[in-house]
């Protein structure tokens, strides 16, 4: 069972940050949110305090990919994108700032604004500490050849994705645990049209999402995904989130929502 916890605002405003905020529990069988006392907060809403992201050391703009193999340990650089990286749309197809081979790890990354299409797995690799501060497309998509193989993400955060933070094309299994996120449409999205699909799996723990949130995550369980969720902070209003939404997943077309409760087979929630 879960409890919202406030983030780490100064003594004096303390008492009335947490007066606007909602405790949001997890159970078996679904989301339960209830508010604290309705009294009128001095703040506009709780948000992830700066102090929780690192400074960046210095900014680099990558004009192009950035093949990453073995490990890559970034300094806390941030890096924005350049010329064919730096529009910093929505648009489907577009060229990561960084390109991981399997077995490699990035760690220690700002990933600023225009963020391009994030960061891309070619197999099994982890995201240790990897921050972004206005997700473009997807902040990251993991792109693996086979079921054994593992991405995962540990620490960090990501900001701002209109759409989806992670994103799920290939076989295989995501990790994320001690991740922040604010202000996002999914965390995690299973594809739910690509043209060759597969059982995919996610595993969610200790992580803290700062609503708007419109959905946890999403996978298919007519393709075999599962999803594990536990250890999960939600911070905001009482309204009822979405932690796992099931659909239909296609091939072609559109997936269809069939189903918005964690069903203990599927979908797990603890």
């Amino acid at each position: 069972m879960t409890q919202v916890r406030a983030p780490r605002p100064g003594r004096k405003r303390r008492a009335a940050v947490l007066a606007g905020f909602a405790a949001v529990v997890i159970t078996a069988t679904g989301v339960t949110a209830t508010a604290f006392a309705d009294s009128p907060a001095a703040d506009d809403g709780p948000r992830v305090t700066a102090a929780s992201w690192p400074t960046p050391a210095r900014t680099e703009t990558l004009t192009a990919t950035r093949q990453i193999s073995g490990a890559f340990d970034g300094g806390n650089v941030r890096f924005v994108g350049g010329g064919a990286l730096g529009d910093g749309g929505q648009d489907e197809g577009q060229d990561p700032m960084f390109k991981l081979a399997d077995g490699a790890t990035l760690a220690n990354v700002i990933i600023g604004s225009p963020a391009a299409d994030g960061v891309h797995c070619s197999g099994t690799c982890t995201l240790r500490n990897v921050w972004w501060q206005d997700v473009g497309e997807d902040a990251a998509t993991f792109k693996g050849t086979a079921a054994g193989q593992t991405m995962t993400i540990t620490g960090g955060g990501a900001m701002h994705a209109a759409d989806k933070v992670f994103q799920h094309n290939g076989p295989g299994t995501m990790i994320i645990r001690d991740f922040q996120a604010q202000d996002i449409g999914k965390l995690y999205r299973s594809c739910g049209n690509c043209s060759k699909q597969y059982a995919r799996h996610v595993q969610v723990s200790t992580v803290t999402v700062t609503v708007p949130l419109k959905m946890l995550v999403g996978i298919n369980p007519n393709f075999g995904d599962t999803a594990v969720v536990s250890g999960v902070t939600l911070v905001g209003d009482a309204s009822k989130p979405v932690i796992c939404g099931l659909f239909e997943g296609v091939t072609s077309g559109e997936p269809t929502l069939i189903g918005t409760t964690p069903d203990g087979v599927s979908c797990k929630v603890s």
